[in-house]
């Protein structure tokens, strides 16, 4: 029959296509257990009163007021916001530096390479025990440097005016190399031609940085941008283990609140509420990457 062959094989590409969805079935059902469910249940919690002791009751938008009535609400988004604002004002410059000046060497490279790279290896309580030692009044590597000079020594975690620009710099030192070997992927992805063209009309190192380097990896800059304001507005580990908070809560963030909320406060509640309102900043984010990444595929 005409039929017969095109039955057949519709048979046959839906059984490949129930294999398929079979093999991937147990990474859907761990990835729904450990991403999706936590998801649904924190929106759920936010609008409960849940405290790990006594049952949950419903109390609708009760959560959300009184965070949103909380002093030290605000004060953490503006922290939170200040320190996305420093990491991207330092963070977000120095790896792309750091790769523009690694990718015009010619000898040592690799060792460059490998020598920014280590501190991403450090494991982070080794890198709070090192900066905490560095930020130390009294022993401290920064004082005794500036002692040298015949300056003063500085507080530099106890002083609310620092405390926030030095966390950002113990987080830009630990996480400048991956985005500089990024940047570095995305240099050596410019085509030789351009160089040698621009060479030819006589182009000198600025010129063909303004006109051909930058113009070629504007789309990863835009990319890498939008994912560092997302991990940025995360910003939990430096304050939580360096600083606590203080001094007068000048370097509390949004996910420290958080933390205060569920685990000192017991009021998982809040807790989540401030959660989903965190969750859906990063959303509005991670819809502008996802945007910009289906842009730069279809411009490949």
């Amino acid at each position: 029959m005409p039929g017969g062959g095109g039955f057949s094989q519709r048979l046959r590409a839906l059984r490949q296509q129930v294999q398929g969805y079979l093999f991937l079935l147990p990474a859907l059902l761990i990835f729904a257990l450990f991403v999706w469910y936590p998801v649904v249940l924190g929106f759920l919690m936010s609008f409960q009163s849940v405290d790990m002791i006594n049952p949950a009751t419903w109390v609708g938008w009760a959560n959300y007021r009184r965070v949103l009535a909380d002093p030290l609400f605000a004060v953490a988004w503006r922290n939170t916001l200040a320190f996305t604002g420093y990491a991207l004002l330092f963070g977000y410059v120095v790896p792309l530096v750091l790769a523009l000046a690694i990718n015009e060497m010619r000898h040592g490279k690799g060792y460059f390479r490998l020598a920014f790279y280590l501190p991403v290896m450090l494991p982070p309580i080794v890198t709070v025990f090192l900066w905490r030692w560095m930020y130390d009044p009294d022993s401290g590597l920064l004082n005794a440097l500036l002692s040298l000079v015949h300056l003063p020594g500085r507080l530099w975690l106890e002083d609310p005016q620092t405390a926030l620009p030095c966390l950002v710099v113990v987080a830009t030192w630990s996480a400048a190399g991956s985005t500089m070997l990024v940047y570095l992927a995305a240099l050596q992805g410019v085509p030789a031609s351009l160089y040698e063209a621009a060479e030819i009309d006589g182009a000198g190192f600025w010129r063909r940085l303004w006109h051909v380097t930058l113009p070629c990896i504007r789309p990863m800059m835009l990319l890498m941008l939008v994912l560092q304001i997302i991990a940025t507005m995360q910003v939990f580990i430096e304050p939580f283990t360096i600083t606590g908070g203080g001094p007068q809560h000048a370097t509390l963030s949004v996910l420290l609140l958080i933390y205060t909320y569920a685990f000192q406060n017991a009021d998982f509640g809040e807790a989540s509420a401030l959660s989903v309102m965190l969750f859906l900043v990063l959303a509005a984010f991670a819809l502008v990457y996802m945007r910009m990444t289906s842009r730069l595929l279809q411009g490949d």
